[in-house]
């Protein structure tokens, strides 16, 4: 258990670092690119100034870079808002948004869909639907017994992703190796190639709600992080409040993986940054992740796209960046959380 007391409250300069870095590194991954586009070219596309503007330059703008870089920015925010609250939910820093499963079992859903040849809307709808399901599944078993044990929760999680992890094996056994199974291999290593106006339509209104929801109940997670009979004593139904923040945080890693694949590290290490920037207060932790979450993941994907002359997955990139940084961080505080 970690002290809540000790915290940093951002002043006016950190809450406008906070939300307009994003917007500004936003503005960047428009730019860059092996096509670059200068800030005129991007703000004569989107009608914010009058000027000429090319078709080339109106195609790579509105139909790619876009709707790729407001995905990014979404999937880092989310993965990094339901890190911060599993993380604190459980009172565990090494915990991820697919503690429970979800990753696991929307990247089932996703090769499911892909290998009975459904279209991306369908495949997005598999991931987060089979997503779901995964911890739906877990949180069954763990209360079978009646129990309300974090631990026996965990564990059933455990064995959900290994369910649902060879279920995604069993999947690429029987898929055509020349046609089904490349394209499945690929989509479970993340990425956000294609990603259109669709795609985030289907996810964007759940993201946002998930995490909507998580923001508005982030000082409770500091009542969670106690011992159960201390957060009972404030009045809290501890019950129903872990119900409402799981499946927040469910919703929102599912769509988020729905849109790009299975990405680690992110929910992960996102969550150390804001705590190691802001100390371990929720009310201040879930927002502050959520922006370097943005931030970092359209970072990532800016290396990705641009690094070599075919794109990298973006489960390599986050693993390569973010085991080191994890590894100093954890040199670095004596692996105390708080």
């Amino acid at each position: 258990m970690h002290s809540a007391s000790r915290h940093v409250q951002p002043n006016a300069p950190s809450r406008l670092a906070l939300w307009g870095l994003p917007a500004l590194l936003l503005g960047v991954s428009l730019c860059v690119g092996r096509y670059s586009l200068s800030a005129q070219d991007i703000l004569a596309a989107l009608g914010l100034i009058s000027g000429e503007v090319k078709d080339v330059v109106r195609t790579v703008l509105l139909n790619i870079r876009l709707p790729r870089s407001l995905a990014a920015l979404l999937v880092g925010a989310g993965l990094s808002v339901s890190g911060a609250a599993f993380q604190g939910l459980f009172r565990n820093p090494l915990v991820g948004p697919s503690i429970l499963g979800v990753a696991q079992g929307a990247g089932f859903g996703a090769a499911l869909g892909l290998l009975v040849g459904a279209s991306t809307l369908w495949v997005n709808a598999f991931a987060f639907v089979f997503g779901v399901a995964a911890v739906v599944c877990s949180c069954f078993i763990a209360r079978r017994k009646n129990s309300r044990s974090l631990l026996m929760l965990v564990l059933s999680g455990i064995v959900m992703g290994a369910v649902f992890t060879a279920l995604i094996s069993l999947v690429k056994y029987v898929a055509d190796p020349e046609d089904k199974l490349p394209t499945i291999v690929y989509w479970l290593m993340g990425g956000l190639t294609g990603v259109g106006y669709r795609d985030l339509a289907f996810a964007a209104p759940i993201i946002g709600f998930g995490a909507a929801v998580l923001l508005a109940l982030r000082w409770r997670i500091n009542i969670l992080s106690l011992d159960d009979e201390v957060a009972r004593s404030f009045g809290e139904n501890t019950g129903l409040l872990r119900f409402v923040i799981i499946g927040a945080a469910t919703i929102v890693t599912s769509a988020c993986v729905s849109v790009a694949g299975i990405v680690g590290w992110v929910g992960l290490l996102v969550p150390h940054i804001a705590r190691m920037l802001f100390g371990p207060n929720h009310s201040v932790l879930l927002p502050a992740s959520l922006s370097i979450g943005a931030c970092y993941m359209l970072f990532i994907d800016g290396i990705a796209r641009t690094a070599t002359s075919a794109e990298i997955p973006l489960s390599i990139l986050t693993a390569l960046l973010g085991a080191p940084f994890f590894a100093w961080l954890l040199g670095k505080t004596g692996g105390r959380w708080a």
